[in-house]
């Protein structure tokens, strides 16, 4: 497996871990794009994401929501910007954008299913966008 940025150092300093230089808003674990540990850097280009997803039976669900906060590196290029969206199927529903070298707090991402119904492959994506 080559390594990239999101590959290089997954379950330490980056995915789904234990913060060491970040507080959780709640619960033990956070999802982290990029690194954890200051001083790490990558190169990221516009389309590059990490998603979570998972098997999900929207039979019956009107919204689908999400609480989260995200924050921005403030060493982002011009330009550029991250998004946080709810995916179904891998198509956007639901989006919000993060502003350079600030922290969001969304308490209602907000995704319109109710003309689906069965198992649809929810997720939860972070990518940076060319706005």
């Amino acid at each position: 497996m080559t390594l990239t940025a999101f590959t290089s150092r997954l379950g330490r300093g980056q995915g789904r871990i234990r913060p060491a230089n970040a507080a959780p808003a709640s619960g033990d674990y956070l999802f982290v794009l990029g690194e954890d540990e200051p001083g790490r850097l990558f190169e990221l280009a516009p389309g590059d994401f990490a998603e979570l997803t998972q098997a999900t039976d929207l039979t019956g669900v009107a919204l689908l929501r999400a609480q989260l906060r995200f924050r921005v590196p403030a060493s982002l290029p011009a330009g550029l910007t991250w998004e946080a969206s709810l995916t179904i199927n891998g198509v956007k529903y639901a989006r919000a954008k993060g502003r350079p070298g600030r922290e969001r707090l969304l308490t209602d991402l907000a995704a319109n299913v109710s003309k689906l119904s069965g198992v649809h492959t929810v997720g939860a994506r972070l990518e940076l966008i060319a706005p």
